[in-house]
C-alpha cells in the first residue's frame, strides 16, 4: 500500500512561487580563504609606483 501524502504548506508555497517567477537560480559557492587571498594583493601599492605607472 502507497504511503498517503500529508499536506505541506511550505512545499505548496514555494511550487506556486516557482510556477509565478521560475526556478532560482543555481548557488555558487563561496570562494576558500586561499582564492580570496589570491584575488587581492597583500599590500597596496605605494604613492610612487602609482606615479610611475602614470608617467610610462
Amino acid at each position: 500500500m502507497a504511503k498517503k501524502k500529508t499536506f505541506s504548506a511550505t512545499k505548496a508555497v514555494k511550487a506556486n512561487a516557482r510556477e509565478r517567477v521560475g526556478t532560482p537560480p543555481p548557488s555558487r559557492p563561496l570562494p576558500t580563504l586561499k582564492e580570496k587571498a589570491e584575488a587581492r594583493p597583500k599590500h597596496k601599492e605605494t604613492l610612487a609606483d602609482l606615479l610611475d605607472k602614470l608617467r610610462n
